[in-house]
Protein backbone atom coordinates (compact mmCIF):
# COMPACT_ATOMS: atom_id res chain seq x y z
CA UNK A 1 0.00 0.00 0.00
CA UNK A 2 1.43 3.14 -0.81
CA UNK A 3 2.11 5.63 2.06
CA UNK A 4 2.33 9.38 0.80
CA UNK A 5 3.75 11.91 3.09
CA UNK A 6 2.65 15.41 4.07
CA UNK A 7 4.94 18.48 3.65
CA UNK A 8 8.30 18.49 1.34
CA UNK A 9 7.11 14.98 -0.24
CA UNK A 10 3.96 15.99 -0.87
CA UNK A 11 4.71 18.04 -4.45
CA UNK A 12 6.49 14.32 -5.81
CA UNK A 13 3.57 12.35 -4.01
CA UNK A 14 1.33 14.85 -5.96
CA UNK A 15 3.30 14.21 -9.14
CA UNK A 16 3.79 10.89 -9.02
CA UNK A 17 -0.21 10.23 -8.87
CA UNK A 18 -0.41 12.40 -11.97
CA UNK A 19 1.93 10.89 -13.81
CA UNK A 20 0.18 7.37 -13.10
CA UNK A 21 -3.18 8.15 -13.44
CA UNK A 22 -4.94 5.14 -13.93
CA UNK A 23 -7.53 4.56 -16.83
CA UNK A 24 -11.37 5.67 -16.42
CA UNK A 25 -12.30 2.66 -16.31
CA UNK A 26 -10.37 1.73 -13.53
CA UNK A 27 -11.18 4.14 -11.44
CA UNK A 28 -14.96 3.26 -12.68
CA UNK A 29 -14.33 -0.50 -11.12
CA UNK A 30 -12.98 1.05 -8.24
CA UNK A 31 -15.98 2.73 -7.37
CA UNK A 32 -18.16 -0.52 -7.74
CA UNK A 33 -15.85 -1.76 -5.94
CA UNK A 34 -16.36 0.82 -2.79
CA UNK A 35 -20.19 0.37 -3.22
CA UNK A 36 -19.91 -3.64 -2.98
CA UNK A 37 -17.75 -3.01 0.25
CA UNK A 38 -20.09 -0.01 1.54
CA UNK A 39 -23.02 -2.69 1.38
CA UNK A 40 -21.13 -5.39 2.83
CA UNK A 41 -20.29 -3.26 5.22
CA UNK A 42 -24.07 -2.04 5.97
CA UNK A 43 -25.42 -5.77 6.19
CA UNK A 44 -22.70 -6.14 8.70
CA UNK A 45 -23.78 -2.98 10.95
CA UNK A 46 -27.15 -3.71 10.70
CA UNK A 47 -26.99 -7.26 12.15
CA UNK A 48 -24.77 -6.19 14.79
CA UNK A 49 -27.03 -2.80 15.25
CA UNK A 50 -30.52 -5.87 15.81
CA UNK A 51 -28.77 -7.78 17.89
CA UNK A 52 -30.94 -8.07 21.15
CA UNK A 53 -28.35 -9.52 23.50
CA UNK A 54 -24.96 -8.77 21.92
CA UNK A 55 -22.44 -9.26 24.98
CA UNK A 56 -23.69 -12.99 24.77
CA UNK A 57 -22.29 -13.44 21.46
CA UNK A 58 -19.08 -11.94 21.71
CA UNK A 59 -17.08 -14.35 19.69
CA UNK A 60 -19.48 -13.65 16.22
CA UNK A 61 -19.37 -10.06 16.57
CA UNK A 62 -15.01 -9.85 17.10
CA UNK A 63 -15.63 -12.36 14.06
CA UNK A 64 -17.89 -9.54 11.73
CA UNK A 65 -15.58 -7.12 12.88
CA UNK A 66 -12.76 -8.86 11.70
CA UNK A 67 -14.45 -9.29 8.40
CA UNK A 68 -15.58 -5.51 8.02
CA UNK A 69 -11.90 -4.95 9.24
CA UNK A 70 -10.65 -6.95 6.08
CA UNK A 71 -12.93 -5.57 3.77
CA UNK A 72 -12.35 -1.83 5.30
CA UNK A 73 -8.59 -2.53 4.29
CA UNK A 74 -9.77 -3.43 0.56
CA UNK A 75 -11.53 -0.25 1.01
CA UNK A 76 -8.66 1.62 1.85
CA UNK A 77 -6.45 0.04 -1.27
CA UNK A 78 -9.05 0.63 -3.76
CA UNK A 79 -8.67 4.80 -2.33
CA UNK A 80 -5.02 4.50 -2.91
CA UNK A 81 -4.97 3.06 -5.57
CA UNK A 82 -7.01 5.12 -7.87
CA UNK A 83 -8.16 8.46 -8.34
CA UNK A 84 -11.13 8.37 -8.12
CA UNK A 85 -14.30 10.98 -8.36
CA UNK A 86 -17.20 13.11 -6.57
CA UNK A 87 -19.39 10.06 -7.11
CA UNK A 88 -16.88 8.14 -4.90
CA UNK A 89 -16.56 10.59 -2.25
CA UNK A 90 -20.15 11.03 -2.07
CA UNK A 91 -20.41 6.89 -1.90
CA UNK A 92 -17.72 7.00 1.31
CA UNK A 93 -19.64 9.93 3.03
CA UNK A 94 -23.32 8.80 2.30
CA UNK A 95 -22.13 5.05 3.73
CA UNK A 96 -20.50 6.84 6.36
CA UNK A 97 -23.62 7.87 7.54
CA UNK A 98 -25.52 5.05 6.96
CA UNK A 99 -23.05 2.97 8.98
CA UNK A 100 -23.57 5.03 11.72
CA UNK A 101 -27.38 4.97 11.48
CA UNK A 102 -27.03 1.19 11.60
CA UNK A 103 -25.74 1.10 14.81
CA UNK A 104 -27.48 3.09 16.91
CA UNK A 105 -30.34 1.62 17.96
CA UNK A 106 -28.81 -1.08 19.43
CA UNK A 107 -27.80 -1.19 23.32
CA UNK A 108 -24.78 -0.25 24.82
CA UNK A 109 -23.65 -3.95 25.45
CA UNK A 110 -19.96 -4.01 25.48
CA UNK A 111 -19.10 -1.43 27.65
CA UNK A 112 -21.33 0.19 30.51
CA UNK A 113 -19.26 3.17 30.24
CA UNK A 114 -22.26 5.07 28.98
CA UNK A 115 -24.39 4.11 32.26
CA UNK A 116 -21.57 5.96 34.28
CA UNK A 117 -21.85 9.58 32.15
CA UNK A 118 -25.57 8.46 32.95
CA UNK A 119 -25.02 8.76 36.13
CA UNK A 120 -22.78 11.42 36.73
CA UNK A 121 -25.12 13.39 34.78
CA UNK A 122 -27.54 12.75 37.30
CA UNK A 123 -24.96 13.85 40.30
CA UNK A 124 -24.27 16.84 38.47
CA UNK A 125 -28.14 18.00 37.82
CA UNK A 126 -28.55 17.35 41.65
CA UNK A 127 -26.05 20.06 42.08
CA UNK A 128 -23.84 17.46 43.68
CA UNK A 129 -19.52 17.70 43.02
CA UNK A 130 -19.25 14.64 40.94
CA UNK A 131 -15.17 14.49 41.99
CA UNK A 132 -16.53 13.87 45.66
CA UNK A 133 -18.95 11.14 45.34
CA UNK A 134 -18.71 7.51 43.64
CA UNK A 135 -22.21 5.31 43.18
CA UNK A 136 -22.03 3.16 46.85
CA UNK A 137 -22.58 6.62 48.63
CA UNK A 138 -25.59 5.92 50.41
CA UNK A 139 -26.69 9.58 49.59
CA UNK A 140 -26.13 9.30 45.89
CA UNK A 141 -27.47 5.38 45.45
CA UNK A 142 -30.80 6.24 44.49
CA UNK A 143 -29.31 8.22 40.98
CA UNK A 144 -28.16 4.86 39.65
CA UNK A 145 -30.92 3.20 37.19
CA UNK A 146 -31.40 -0.12 38.72
CA UNK A 147 -31.59 -2.06 34.99
CA UNK A 148 -27.90 -1.12 34.97
CA UNK A 149 -25.36 -1.47 37.81
CA UNK A 150 -22.41 0.25 37.63
CA UNK A 151 -18.79 -0.92 37.69
CA UNK A 152 -16.49 1.21 39.95
CA UNK A 153 -18.70 1.75 42.72
CA UNK A 154 -16.23 3.09 45.11
CA UNK A 155 -14.48 5.55 42.43
CA UNK A 156 -15.07 8.93 42.33
CA UNK A 157 -15.37 9.95 38.91
CA UNK A 158 -12.28 10.36 36.05
CA UNK A 159 -13.56 12.35 33.50
CA UNK A 160 -12.54 16.03 33.19
CA UNK A 161 -14.64 18.77 33.35
CA UNK A 162 -15.67 19.02 29.42
CA UNK A 163 -16.97 15.88 29.63
CA UNK A 164 -19.14 16.30 32.84
CA UNK A 165 -20.58 19.04 30.96
CA UNK A 166 -21.73 16.99 28.39
CA UNK A 167 -23.11 14.19 30.88
CA UNK A 168 -24.79 16.81 32.71
CA UNK A 169 -26.41 18.11 28.90
CA UNK A 170 -27.54 14.98 28.03
CA UNK A 171 -30.09 13.01 30.17
CA UNK A 172 -30.35 9.42 28.35
CA UNK A 173 -28.47 6.47 27.28
CA UNK A 174 -29.52 7.06 23.39
CA UNK A 175 -29.31 10.62 23.95
CA UNK A 176 -25.70 10.10 24.75
CA UNK A 177 -25.20 8.17 21.86
CA UNK A 178 -26.60 10.45 19.46
CA UNK A 179 -24.62 13.12 20.75
CA UNK A 180 -21.16 11.16 20.46
CA UNK A 181 -21.94 9.91 16.99
CA UNK A 182 -22.76 13.47 15.79
CA UNK A 183 -19.36 14.66 17.17
CA UNK A 184 -17.70 11.51 15.46
CA UNK A 185 -19.38 12.66 12.08
CA UNK A 186 -18.49 16.07 12.93
CA UNK A 187 -14.27 14.86 12.89
CA UNK A 188 -14.79 13.51 9.46
CA UNK A 189 -16.18 16.47 8.75
CA UNK A 190 -12.87 18.28 9.86
CA UNK A 191 -10.89 15.74 8.32
CA UNK A 192 -12.17 16.69 5.19
CA UNK A 193 -11.04 19.93 5.92
CA UNK A 194 -7.26 18.91 6.79
CA UNK A 195 -7.40 16.69 3.61
CA UNK A 196 -7.94 20.10 1.37
CA UNK A 197 -5.57 22.31 3.47
CA UNK A 198 -2.78 19.78 3.13
CA UNK A 199 -3.83 19.07 -0.93
CA UNK A 200 -4.58 14.81 0.43
CA UNK A 201 -7.61 13.24 -1.49
CA UNK A 202 -10.01 13.90 -0.04
CA UNK A 203 -11.50 10.15 -0.44
CA UNK A 204 -8.82 9.69 2.06
CA UNK A 205 -11.58 10.49 4.89
CA UNK A 206 -12.45 6.63 4.42
CA UNK A 207 -9.76 6.15 6.52
CA UNK A 208 -11.77 7.12 9.74
CA UNK A 209 -15.51 7.87 8.71
CA UNK A 210 -15.30 3.76 7.17
CA UNK A 211 -12.97 2.29 10.47
CA UNK A 212 -14.92 -0.40 12.23
CA UNK A 213 -13.32 0.42 15.65
CA UNK A 214 -14.72 4.05 14.97
CA UNK A 215 -17.90 2.69 14.01
CA UNK A 216 -18.24 0.15 17.15
CA UNK A 217 -16.77 2.74 19.74
CA UNK A 218 -19.14 5.60 18.69
CA UNK A 219 -22.28 4.65 17.12
CA UNK A 220 -22.86 0.80 19.10
CA UNK A 221 -20.96 2.08 22.41
CA UNK A 222 -21.79 5.78 23.14
CA UNK A 223 -18.11 6.42 24.00
CA UNK A 224 -17.35 10.08 24.82
CA UNK A 225 -13.93 10.01 23.07
CA UNK A 226 -15.22 11.76 20.18
CA UNK A 227 -15.14 14.97 22.08
CA UNK A 228 -11.90 14.99 22.30
CA UNK A 229 -10.73 13.59 19.15
CA UNK A 230 -13.35 16.65 17.76
CA UNK A 231 -12.02 19.51 19.55
CA UNK A 232 -8.40 17.68 18.92
CA UNK A 233 -8.98 17.99 14.90
CA UNK A 234 -10.08 21.28 15.18
CA UNK A 235 -7.18 22.76 17.18
CA UNK A 236 -5.38 20.82 14.02
CA UNK A 237 -7.25 22.51 11.54
CA UNK A 238 -6.45 26.16 13.59
CA UNK A 239 -2.94 25.68 13.54
CA UNK A 240 -2.76 25.33 10.29
CA UNK A 241 -4.57 28.50 9.64
CA UNK A 242 -2.07 29.86 11.75
CA UNK A 243 -4.99 30.68 14.41
CA UNK A 244 -2.23 29.86 16.76
CA UNK A 245 -3.88 31.04 19.96
CA UNK A 246 -7.43 29.39 19.24
CA UNK A 247 -6.10 26.19 18.72
CA UNK A 248 -4.68 26.26 21.79
CA UNK A 249 -7.94 27.05 23.09
CA UNK A 250 -9.43 23.90 21.64
CA UNK A 251 -6.44 21.68 22.65
CA UNK A 252 -6.63 22.61 26.22
CA UNK A 253 -11.12 21.21 25.67
CA UNK A 254 -9.87 18.55 23.85
CA UNK A 255 -7.68 18.13 27.19
CA UNK A 256 -10.85 19.05 29.37
CA UNK A 257 -13.04 16.26 27.46
CA UNK A 258 -10.41 13.47 27.90
CA UNK A 259 -6.76 13.75 29.24
CA UNK A 260 -4.16 12.26 26.26
CA UNK A 261 -3.93 15.46 24.73
CA UNK A 262 -1.83 16.77 27.29
CA UNK A 263 1.54 14.78 25.61
CA UNK A 264 0.44 16.91 22.47
CA UNK A 265 1.11 20.01 23.62
CA UNK A 266 4.41 20.54 23.10
CA UNK A 267 4.01 19.68 19.71
CA UNK A 268 1.46 21.88 19.07
CA UNK A 269 3.48 25.05 20.91
CA UNK A 270 6.61 24.11 18.94
CA UNK A 271 4.17 25.09 15.71
CA UNK A 272 4.63 28.56 17.26
CA UNK A 273 8.00 28.94 16.16
CA UNK A 274 9.06 32.45 14.56
CA UNK A 275 11.69 31.92 11.92
CA UNK A 276 15.33 34.44 12.81
CA UNK A 277 13.44 35.49 15.90
CA UNK A 278 14.26 33.07 19.16
CA UNK A 279 12.89 35.59 21.75
CA UNK A 280 10.02 36.13 20.06
CA UNK A 281 9.55 32.58 19.47
CA UNK A 282 10.08 32.14 22.91
CA UNK A 283 7.68 34.49 24.39
CA UNK A 284 4.88 33.13 21.48
CA UNK A 285 5.21 29.68 22.90
CA UNK A 286 4.83 30.70 26.59
CA UNK A 287 1.51 32.87 25.34
CA UNK A 288 0.39 29.45 24.15
CA UNK A 289 1.05 27.53 27.05
CA UNK A 290 -0.37 30.22 29.06
CA UNK A 291 -3.62 30.56 27.23
CA UNK A 292 -3.95 26.39 27.12
CA UNK A 293 -3.20 26.42 31.17
CA UNK A 294 -5.75 29.16 31.77
CA UNK A 295 -8.61 27.13 29.66
CA UNK A 296 -8.17 23.73 31.61
CA UNK A 297 -8.10 26.28 35.04
CA UNK A 298 -11.55 27.75 34.01
CA UNK A 299 -12.89 24.10 33.30
CA UNK A 300 -11.87 22.80 36.49
CA UNK A 301 -13.14 25.67 38.30
CA UNK A 302 -16.14 24.84 39.50
CA UNK A 303 -15.23 21.76 40.98
CA UNK A 304 -11.82 23.04 43.14
CA UNK A 305 -14.28 22.56 46.01
CA UNK A 306 -13.22 18.71 46.03
CA UNK A 307 -9.74 19.67 46.89
CA UNK A 308 -7.25 17.16 46.67
CA UNK A 309 -9.95 14.85 45.79
CA UNK A 310 -10.26 16.23 41.78
CA UNK A 311 -7.93 13.51 40.59
CA UNK A 312 -8.78 11.05 42.69
CA UNK A 313 -11.19 9.41 40.66
CA UNK A 314 -8.33 9.30 38.02
CA UNK A 315 -5.17 8.19 40.59
CA UNK A 316 -7.16 5.34 41.54
CA UNK A 317 -8.01 4.15 38.07
CA UNK A 318 -4.06 4.65 37.03
CA UNK A 319 -3.43 1.56 40.10
CA UNK A 320 -5.74 -0.28 39.45
CA UNK A 321 -6.21 -0.91 36.20
CA UNK A 322 -4.54 -3.29 33.68
CA UNK A 323 -6.08 -4.39 30.39
CA UNK A 324 -5.62 -5.31 26.40
CA UNK A 325 -2.13 -3.58 26.72
CA UNK A 326 0.63 -4.60 25.13
CA UNK A 327 4.42 -2.96 25.76
CA UNK A 328 3.40 -2.23 28.94
CA UNK A 329 2.37 -5.85 29.92
CA UNK A 330 5.84 -6.95 28.43
CA UNK A 331 7.56 -4.38 30.89
CA UNK A 332 5.69 -5.56 33.58
CA UNK A 333 6.20 -9.09 32.99
CA UNK A 334 10.04 -8.38 32.69
CA UNK A 335 10.38 -8.12 36.90
CA UNK A 336 9.13 -4.76 37.63
CA UNK A 337 7.10 -3.63 39.86
CA UNK A 338 3.64 -1.74 38.18
CA UNK A 339 5.13 1.43 39.82
CA UNK A 340 8.33 0.70 37.92
CA UNK A 341 6.91 -0.43 34.63
CA UNK A 342 4.14 2.75 34.80
CA UNK A 343 7.41 5.07 34.99
CA UNK A 344 9.55 3.04 32.01
CA UNK A 345 6.67 3.31 30.07
CA UNK A 346 6.11 6.96 30.72
CA UNK A 347 9.71 7.67 30.17
CA UNK A 348 9.42 5.55 26.41
CA UNK A 349 6.07 8.21 25.80
CA UNK A 350 8.19 11.26 26.95
CA UNK A 351 10.74 10.35 24.65
CA UNK A 352 8.26 9.97 21.69
CA UNK A 353 7.44 13.40 22.38
CA UNK A 354 11.18 15.13 22.32
CA UNK A 355 11.68 12.37 19.51
CA UNK A 356 9.07 13.82 17.54
CA UNK A 357 10.42 17.63 18.36
CA UNK A 358 14.12 17.09 17.67
CA UNK A 359 13.29 15.75 14.23
CA UNK A 360 10.71 18.65 13.70
CA UNK A 361 8.00 16.36 12.52
CA UNK A 362 4.77 17.32 10.80
CA UNK A 363 2.41 18.37 13.20
CA UNK A 364 -0.08 15.83 11.60
CA UNK A 365 2.32 13.05 11.58
CA UNK A 366 3.98 13.99 15.16
CA UNK A 367 0.21 13.49 16.32
CA UNK A 368 0.24 9.99 14.56
CA UNK A 369 3.44 8.96 16.21
CA UNK A 370 2.41 10.24 19.63
CA UNK A 371 -0.99 9.47 20.06
CA UNK A 372 -0.64 5.36 18.83
CA UNK A 373 2.89 5.07 20.76
CA UNK A 374 0.67 6.29 24.03
CA UNK A 375 -1.77 3.56 23.35
CA UNK A 376 0.70 1.01 23.16
CA UNK A 377 2.70 1.80 26.19
CA UNK A 378 -0.41 2.56 28.39
CA UNK A 379 -1.42 0.10 30.75
CA UNK A 380 -4.69 -0.08 30.05
CA UNK A 381 -5.48 -0.12 26.04
CA UNK A 382 -9.35 -0.35 25.50
CA UNK A 383 -10.28 -0.68 21.77
CA UNK A 384 -11.92 2.50 21.57
CA UNK A 385 -9.14 4.23 23.06
CA UNK A 386 -7.52 3.11 19.20
CA UNK A 387 -9.58 5.65 17.75
CA UNK A 388 -7.23 8.92 18.82
CA UNK A 389 -4.74 7.81 16.16
CA UNK A 390 -7.28 6.46 13.33
CA UNK A 391 -7.99 10.52 12.23
CA UNK A 392 -4.15 11.04 11.46
CA UNK A 393 -3.89 7.74 9.57
CA UNK A 394 -6.02 9.45 7.14
CA UNK A 395 -2.60 11.81 6.15
CA UNK A 396 -0.37 8.86 6.87
CA UNK A 397 -2.01 5.40 5.95
CA UNK A 398 0.44 3.25 7.53
CA UNK A 399 -0.11 -0.46 6.93
CA UNK A 400 0.74 -1.93 10.51
CA UNK A 401 -0.98 0.80 12.34
CA UNK A 402 -4.07 0.32 10.56
CA UNK A 403 -3.99 -3.01 10.92
CA UNK A 404 -3.76 -2.47 14.53
CA UNK A 405 -6.78 -0.30 14.51
CA UNK A 406 -8.84 -3.15 13.01
CA UNK A 407 -7.43 -6.04 15.72
CA UNK A 408 -8.01 -3.84 18.16
CA UNK A 409 -11.60 -5.38 18.52
CA UNK A 410 -10.34 -8.56 20.20
CA UNK A 411 -9.32 -6.25 22.80
CA UNK A 412 -13.83 -7.01 23.85
CA UNK A 413 -12.95 -10.40 24.00
CA UNK A 414 -13.25 -10.33 28.37
CA UNK A 415 -16.70 -9.22 27.75
CA UNK A 416 -17.33 -13.23 27.69
CA UNK A 417 -16.45 -13.99 30.72
CA UNK A 418 -17.13 -10.51 32.30
CA UNK A 419 -20.87 -10.98 31.35
CA UNK A 420 -21.23 -14.27 32.99
CA UNK A 421 -20.17 -12.64 36.18
CA UNK A 422 -16.32 -13.28 36.29
CA UNK A 423 -13.68 -11.09 36.43
CA UNK A 424 -12.71 -8.73 33.32
CA UNK A 425 -9.21 -10.46 32.86
CA UNK A 426 -7.40 -10.81 29.22
CA UNK A 427 -6.49 -13.86 27.29
CA UNK A 428 -2.29 -14.15 26.13
CA UNK A 429 -2.96 -15.94 23.55
CA UNK A 430 -6.07 -13.20 21.88
CA UNK A 431 -3.03 -10.42 23.12
CA UNK A 432 -0.61 -12.54 20.96
CA UNK A 433 -3.39 -12.27 17.88
CA UNK A 434 -4.18 -8.89 18.36
CA UNK A 435 -0.45 -7.45 18.99
CA UNK A 436 2.39 -9.92 17.14
CA UNK A 437 1.22 -9.26 13.35
CA UNK A 438 1.51 -5.40 13.59
CA UNK A 439 4.33 -5.55 15.95
CA UNK A 440 6.04 -8.65 13.39
CA UNK A 441 5.01 -5.71 10.59
CA UNK A 442 6.59 -2.51 11.75
CA UNK A 443 9.66 -4.54 12.94
CA UNK A 444 10.26 -5.75 9.32
CA UNK A 445 9.49 -2.03 8.59
CA UNK A 446 12.55 -0.69 10.37
CA UNK A 447 14.75 -3.18 9.31
CA UNK A 448 14.18 -2.84 5.55
CA UNK A 449 14.28 0.73 6.40
CA UNK A 450 18.10 0.46 7.85
CA UNK A 451 18.52 -1.79 5.06
CA UNK A 452 17.86 1.05 2.99
CA UNK A 453 20.01 3.84 4.93
CA UNK A 454 23.01 1.24 4.93
CA UNK A 455 23.01 1.02 1.28
CA UNK A 456 22.94 4.43 0.49
CA UNK A 457 25.39 5.42 2.69
CA UNK A 458 27.76 2.58 1.35
CA UNK A 459 26.77 4.19 -2.61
Amino acid sequence: MPAPLVGEEQATDNRNARAAQPRRGDARAAHLGLLVIAAALAAITFCLGRQPDLKTHVPEFIGLNLGAGALYLVGIYLVEQFRLGRAALVTILASAVVFRLCLLPCEPQLSDDVYRYQWEGRVERAHINPYEVFPELPGVRALEDPRHALANRTVPTLYPPLSEAAFLWVKTVAGYKRLFTALDLGSAGLLLLLLATVKQPLHRVLVYAWNPTVLVSFALCGHHDSLAIFTLLAASVLTLARRRLTAMVFLALSFLAKFFPLVLLPIFLRGRRIAGDPVRAANSAWLGAGVFAAVALLGYLPYLGAGPRLFGGLSDYAVGWEANDSLFRLVLRAGNSKAQAELVTGVMALALVAYALKKQIEPLRASLLVTAGLVVLSPAAFPWYFTWSVPFLCFYPRAPWLLMSVTAVLGYSPVVAYAAGQPYRDSPFILALEYAPVYLWLAIGLVQRARARGASVGQ
